[in-house]
């Protein structure tokens, strides 16, 4: 039988036995709406806060600092916005962030900028994918009202310092927003450590269900809501909660976060051979910085080859990976990330993202090893680029 490897865990992971437990009683049985007064729903208000007080426990927060969404998508919009408009009433219309941000930030920036005429300062990653803290410093003006830096790439990996980016904000006086999607569960994440004023989070990254996430904001930040109606969330986000969904991510964040530290070390010595082991197709390049990066997460880019045709050949040897971000693969475009770093064009075409979890085995990942130099080979071949190459009629870049 052929072997199979989910190594994809960046743009989904499978639910923990632990989250689909804890969901279950909330589909059938205590399925009341919990802004109902009678036992039914009061019982799904009290999962409710249970669920939150542990959640806010995970984040070093207070369980009134937690606020249910519908996805990390969905914080970084209702969080981004909040602080702009915030900001605007004082005259303050500027903000920073990074080149590599997610989409879900940057489509919201440039939506803030085109229609309501904020600036917006984009910081250089560099080659590591790093932005440092003296760089966000340099960037704040006194109009500037929010700083938003992802805590982890979701691409590339690379693992930001947000406890000195939030020092820094903390010291201006500005709001500091991390899109920590790829970070929570994975690696320490303490709020009130790190100096951070807004959070954004999704259940789907740490093996809970799809369509639950949450928001932290800082007691005494005003949060408004993108959506309104009921007055669910203390009136920030309208809506009745999904109790189910949002039991399931508390218990799984609470699973991660108490096997973290066994995870990472399984995790980084996958990760540290699988680097080693792809390191050795001629051409390659491991995309960011090679020690600050998520314990799980790989990206390579080879030269001669389209990320495509590495995916299609990768899955029919039963290994999923990805090129990129899950958001857009179905973009022919080159991943903004990888050009935020600096590779051309032709380069971040042939990106490999593969994407580690604690469910991976030793076996996975030398499966992973064995298959993609395989591919590579074969892709390159077909290559009219790459035989350019190597008649050295065109030069090689990496």
């Amino acid at each position: 039988m052929e072997r199979k490897v989910y190594a994809d865990n960046a743009a989904t992971t499978a639910m923990s036995r632990a989250a689909i437990e804890a969901m279950l009683p909330y589909l059938d049985g205590i399925y009341g709406n919990p802004s109902s007064l009678y036992s039914v729903g009061q019982q799904a208000k009290e999962a409710l806060e249970g669920a939150r007080a542990d959640i806010a426990a995970c984040l070093g927060a207070r369980p009134d600092e937690i606020y249910f969404t519908s996805c990390g998508s969905e914080s970084d919009n209702q969080a981004i916005r909040s602080a702009a408009r915030l900001g605007a009433a004082k005259g303050k219309k500027h903000i920073i962030s990074t080149a590599f941000e997610h989409h879900a930030v940057l489509h919201t920036l440039d939506r803030l900028k085109r229609e309501e005429g904020f600036e917006v300062t984009l910081l250089d990653v560099h080659k590591n994918g790093v932005v440092e803290a003296e760089e966000v410093k340099a960037a704040i003006r006194p109009d500037t009202c929010l700083v938003t830096v992802m805590a982890a790439n979701n691409e590339i990996g690379t693992v930001q310092p947000i406890a000195e980016i939030g020092a820094v904000c903390r010291a201006a006086g500005v709001v500091f927003h991390t899109d920590a999607v790829q970070a929570v569960g994975h690696i320490p994440v303490n709020v009130a450590e790190q100096n951070v004023d807004m959070l954004s989070l999704s259940a789907h990254k740490f093996h809970g269900p799809k369509g639950v996430g949450a928001l932290y904001c800082r007691r005494g930040l005003r949060l408004l809501p993108l959506i309104d109606g009921g007055a669910q969330e203390r009136g920030r986000r309208a809506g009745t909660e999904n109790v189910a969904g949002i039991c399931a991510m508390a218990a799984a964040l609470k699973e991660a976060c108490a096997n973290m530290q066994k995870n990472t070390a399984k995790l980084v010595a996958l990760r540290d051979e699988i680097i080693e082991g792809l390191s050795r197709i001629p051409h390659s390049v491991l995309n960011g910085d090679r020690q600050r990066r998520l314990p799980g997460t790989v990206n390579m880019c080879f030269e001669g080859v389209e990320g495509e045709g590495l995916l299609l050949y990768l899955d029919d040897m039963g290994v999923c990976a990805s090129s990129g971000s899950a958001c857009t693969s179905g973009s022919l475009d080159p991943s903004h990330v990888l050009l935020a770093i600096g590779l051309p064009h032709e380069v971040a075409h042939g990106s490999l993202r593969v994407s580690l979890c604690e469910y991976n085995t030793r076996e996975d990942a030398e499966h992973i090893i064995k298959c993609v130099p395989q591919v590579v080979e074969k892709l390159r071949a077909m290559s009219p680029v790459w035989k350019e190459m190597e008649r050295g009629e065109r030069p090689h870049v990496i």
